[in-house]
């Protein structure tokens, strides 16, 4: 099915998928630099599913919950306790868990979107909405720690209690950069790189079985079958890494928001 998806090899040379090939083309002329794509229909789409599936799950609620809603209330759940609960805990976890749960829901479609035959393209193979989310999770955690502390937060953020003053000029521009730079270009290069190295593998596999199938050797036409064999452990590896990034994502937005509210007992 991938390697039916890929073009035609037109030379007797292996010929590897580009980035371009990666990225659908447009539907329509306007909405971006290079028009209204097709990730910009699935991001859309995304937020539907999202919303109709929960919306469905909570219509109907009853003491005895029916398999829509059991399922539901367990996607909830595992946002509110494992990650909101657990790592911001007390009573501030609970005002966060609508962030939480829309970040950890809306990645991880978008990145099934990857797995599914016909699709196979995970939106946040694309890094513009991958800064657009972190972007959105910098200025967040900022706001609460100014919020929580005022100014002094950045005091808070940049200047390790216990340190010796004679050694601050060397770690508070270590931190700011640390904190204030590194942290959101990792939290969405992070994503952004695990989605497209993933479905650039799969892609290469598929290509490569494409073209050992059209060889005229017959010895170069068996290895394809390894090559199917790598491919589809690749698929599965991935599959399992885009529900593991979208948790990563949304466990460290609750990493960085936990660190702004207490800021002054680290």
């Amino acid at each position: 099915m991938i390697a039916l998806a890929l073009p035609a090899q037109d030379s007797g040379s292996f010929t590897p998928p580009g980035i371009d090939e990666m990225h659908l083309p447009a539907i329509l002329p306007w909405g971006a630099h290079d028009g209204f794509s097709k990730q910009m229909l699935l991001v859309i789409l995304s937020v539907v599913i999202i919303a109709t599936f929960f919306i469905l799950a909570a219509r109907k609620q009853q003491l005895v919950p029916g398999k829509l809603q059991f399922a539901g209330e367990m996607a909830y759940g595992f946002v509110r306790n494992s990650i909101a609960k657990d790592i911001i805990g007390g009573k501030d976890f609970i005002k966060y868990v609508p962030l939480l749960f829309s970040l950890f829901f809306f990645i991880l479609v978008n990145n099934i979107y990857g797995a599914i035959p016909v699709i196979q393209l995970p939106s946040f193979s694309h890094v513009g909405g991958a800064y657009v989310l972190a972007g959105i999770v910098y200025f967040t955690w900022i706001i609460i720690g100014i919020k929580k502390n005022g100014l002094k937060y950045f005091k808070l953020a940049t200047v390790p209690s216990g340190v010796p003053w004679y050694i601050l000029p060397i770690v508070v521009p270590i931190e700011i950069i640390s904190n204030f730079l590194v942290r959101p270009v990792t939290h969405s290069l992070r994503l952004f790189a695990t989605m497209l190295a993933g479905h650039l593998i799969v892609m290469l596999a598929g290509s490569g079985i494409e073209y050992l199938v059209m060889q005229e050797n017959v010895l170069l036409k068996g290895t394809s079958v390894l090559v199917l064999v790598g491919a589809i452990a690749m698929y599965m590896l991935e599959a399992l890494i885009m529900a593991l990034q979208a948790y990563v994502f949304t466990l460290l937005t609750a990493i960085y928001i936990e660190g702004a509210l207490h800021a002054d007992s680290h």
